[in-house]
Order: structure tokens, then sequence, then C-alpha cells
């Protein structure tokens, strides 16, 4: 299941002892102002806590590490309220291990015009003090976000829990395990990477099992436990018999149930949260799974086809970064399959052989039972349905052998024109930013996956900032994307990602 800490963000407010006790009391008062309205707002995934003023190198090092220390901390947030000598912070940035935003703003909205002295510069100099902390982080070439405005404007407090989003990712990366079914699918190259590098840079674990070491799991789970499973299953989605038998339909849903809960145990038993299948290695397996798959995406666990363990790691973190939102569309596994190539309605149709996540569904969800095209196994079990409309990302991360490459595009999400009633799997569709021939052009040249993993509720901006915290590329594909100005980009990056 998605199990996240109740993260907490440290907002550590910067200056020195040269102006005064009377003024570090107001700087702390002030501080204490801005975080209650921030925890009050509700534009706030978490709670952002208080911490005493800045003002020395010793508290500056012992509060960032304690920071790094304190589980339930995902990122610290500065302020410069006075001018803050940079070079105090320098030890603490250096040991500092998690996530920062360095907010740009001031207490006061406007200059108080008719009262406004030398003790009022001294003690409201953010506009000097930030600049002098942007710089030393500048200086040591680390990764900060930055957020400018009046802290009491909603699209500055949207910013901030915005990025605390991405932060809870950089922070839960290293948390993430994926278990990897048989190998990857023969002779694919983009499903391929280096797994040693991927541990390096972004946390992940990623360890092969025999295939028949979690069909042995699978088998363990009793009949009742599945038996009640399918009640659910019944319960809770159409049933499509479309001329099966029905006790035949029924047996091959226990099939799906059991693989469900047989892999979900094995899961949480050895401390995974993501998975990766292939159909061409499925040993005792009566059926690919299918339905069960879906199931546990929708659970919160990643999931990769083919053995693509990069795809199951991102679907886990965009899942974890979407985490108790608040009307979330959907989160999933997805894969381009076919174009629809009529002017004026081209763009992508997406789905998979089973395994598209129901939390992205829009309306009804049904369970059919279809052959399986692909390897030789009885026909399974899964769910149908197509996703929900309006903007979303597709995010492909790539090993290009000296490095890794996040593709993030931009896409509207549309309802086909006609409904297709002999597809038995998820569908969506989709046209890339900023047009279907640029953005298909872009993401080829980028070297992009067929595999993504996809979200209606994150932002382009938010998986780029991942990515920068996470040191490696990221290409962007959007509204202002050129093929001339991408190829460009590619060219740069070839140099500045160059070891």
């Amino acid at each position: 299941m998605l199990k996240t800490k109740n993260y907490q963000f440290w907002f550590c407010t910067g200056s020195q002892d040269l102006y005064g006790d009377e003024c570090l009391a107001h700087v702390a008062e002030h501080a204490k102002k801005i975080v209650e309205a921030l925890n009050a707002s509700g534009n706030l995934p978490y709670e952002v806590v208080w911490k005493p003023t800045l003002i020395t190198n010793e508290l500056i090092r012992r509060t960032f590490n304690e920071a790094n220390t304190d589980e339930n901390c995902a990122g610290v947030i500065t302020w410069m309220h006075t001018f803050s000598p940079a070079k105090s912070w320098i030890l603490g940035l250096q040991e500092f291990r998690k996530p920062l935003l360095h907010l740009h703003t001031q207490f006061n909205r406007e200059i108080p015009y008719d009262t406004i002295d030398m003790d009022f510069m001294n003690e409201n100099q953010s506009a000097h003090g930030d600049r002098e902390f942007g710089h030393i982080f500048s200086r040591l070439h680390m990764n900060r976000k930055v957020v400018v405005g009046y802290w009491a404007d909603e699209d500055v407090q949207k910013q901030i829990g915005s990025w605390m989003r991405t932060a809870v990712g950089v922070v839960e990366s290293s948390h993430i395990r994926v278990m990897r079914i048989a190998d990857n699918m023969r002779n694919v190259a983009v499903t391929e990477g280096d797994k040693v590098e991927a541990q390096i840079k972004f946390g992940w674990e990623v360890d092969a099992y025999p295939v028949n070491e979690a069909v042995e799991a699978v088998n363990a789970v009793s009949q009742a436990d599945i038996d009640t499973l399918v009640e659910e299953y019944y319960d809770k989605y159409e049933i499509l018999l479309e001329g099966r038998d029905e006790k035949e339909f029924r047996r091959h849903v226990a099939v799906q149930a059991g693989i469900e809960i047989g892999l979900e145990r094995f899961l949480e038993e050895n401390n995974y949260q993501a998975i990766v299948t292939h159909f061409g290695d499925l040993g005792g397996f009566k059926q690919l799974p299918g339905l069960a798959m879906q199931r546990l995406m929708e659970k919160g666990y990643g999931f990769g086809a083919e053995g693509d363990w990069k795809t199951a790691a991102m679907v886990r973190l965009m899942k974890i970064m979407t985490g108790c939102m608040k009307d979330a569309k959907g989160t999933s596994f997805m894969e381009d399959y076919t174009y629809n190539l009529v002017p004026g309605k081209e763009g992508i149709l997406e789905a998979h052989m089973l395994e598209v996540c129901p939390t992205i569904a829009d309306g009804k969800i049904s369970i059919k039972e279809q052959p399986l095209s692909m390897g030789d196994r009885e026909d399974p079990a899964r769910l149908v349905f197509t996703a929900k409309e309006g903007p979303a990302i597709a995010t492909s991360l790539i090993d290009l052998g000296d490095r890794f490459r996040l593709l993030i595009n931009e896409v509207e999400c549309k309802k086909t024109e006609k409904p297709m009633p002999k597809l038995p799997v998820a569908t969506a569709f989709w046209t890339p930013k900023p047009d279907f021939k640029t953005g298909a052009q872009s993401w080829i040249l980028a070297g992009g996956a067929h595999h993504t993993a996809f979200s209606y509720d994150l932002s382009a901006e938010q998986m780029g900032d991942w990515a920068e915290a996470m040191g490696i590329e990221a290409v962007y594909i959007d509204a202002d994307t050129t093929i001339r100005q991408l190829k460009n980009e590619l060219r740069w990056n070839e140099l500045a990602y160059r070891r």
C-alpha cells in the first residue's frame, strides 16, 4: 500500500547579531506569523515548522544536521529577513542532504512611505539578504528551488506546496525497492539500464526474483481469501461475460484475485514498493498478471512491463508525490501504441496488454476476459475503461550509457471519436504538446521510451525539479518546444552532463 510519513518542512530564517535584540525579536515574530499563515492557508500538503533564527555558523550547521537526521523532516525552507553573511552558511549547506527551498519574500507587502527610516531598512532587507544567500548557493554549485513573491499570496503558497511534493519525492526516492520477476524482455534496449548507477543516483534498490518464488506466494493464498476478493470485484466492477460461460469467467477472475493477494503479501513481506513482470517468462503463473497488477497500482505500487524497472520506480515515485492529493485524477504506467493521423485529429492511443492503473479511469470500469496474443497461458482477466480528459504529463527515464535523462512531455488527453468495442484493454488518447508532429519528433530525437510514467496530477516543473535535485538531465517537450531549439539543447546537454 502507499504509505508515507507525515512529513514536515522546517522554516529557517537568517539574520545576524549586529542589529540588536529588539530587531532579532521582530525577526522571530515575523517568521512565526509567516509559518502560521502558511499552515492555515490550505495550500500546502505538509506542515511547516518554525525554527529559531539562524545567526551563527555553529547554529546553522547544527540545525541543518538535525534536519538531516530527523526522519519526519523532508526539507528546509529558508528566508533571509535581514542581511545574513553567507560565509556563515557554508558548512551547514555543505553538510545538508535534503531538499531546500529559498523563499525570496519580505514580511511587509508595501513600502511604508510615510514612516520608513533606517531602522526599518536595516530590519527589513530581504532584497539584500536573499541575494547574499543566493550567491553562496551558486558558488557552492548546489541545487535549490527559488520561489519569489509575497508570502501571503495564494500563488506563492501554491508554489511552495508544489515544491513540497517534489521534495517528498526526492526523500522517498531512496526508499524505493523494485522487485523484478524474471528479466527484461529479450533484445529490447530501452528497458535496460545500469542498476548500480540508479542506486547511486536515485537510491533505488532493484532486485531480481525467480518467477516461481513469486508463484509460490500466490499458490499459498487460501481459497477463502480468494473468494472474498472475487466478491469484491463483482460488487465493484461491471462484469462483461460477452458470451463466455459464467463459471469459467469467475474461475479466471479468481486466478487474478489469487495473484493480487499473493504478490501483495510477497511485496510487503520483502519490503518492495514496485514490481515488474515479463509475459515471456511466467513460470507457474496460470495467467499473465493483469487485473491483479492494475489493482496493485491503484494501491500505490509502481509497475513496469517486460522488466522495465525504471518505469516501475518512476510510477511509484509519482504516486508518492501525489499522495493525499485532494481530487487527484490519477497516475499510471502507460505505453504508446498506435496513432490517429487524420488532420486536425492527430493523437496517440495509449494502452498496454493489460496493465493500466484504474485511478485514471473516467466512468465505469469493467472486467473482461480475452485471449492474450502473446504467451501460452489461459485468458487473463483485466479491467477495461477509458481515461479522463485534461492536461497531463508523460515521463520517460532513459539510460544513455553515460548518464540518465528524464523526458517530460506535456500532453492533452481527449476522448476518441468513436468507441472501440473490440479492444479489450484500458486506453487513453492524447496529443503531445506543442503539436503531434513536433511532440513525436522531439520524443524520438531525445531517445524517449515507449513506456511512460503518466500523471494528471503533477507538473513538468515538479518533475524537472526532481531531476535537478537528483543531478540528472531533464528534457522538456511542451508548448514552447521547437525542433531547432530541442536539437541545440540536446547538443549542449552532451557537454553539460559529460563526466
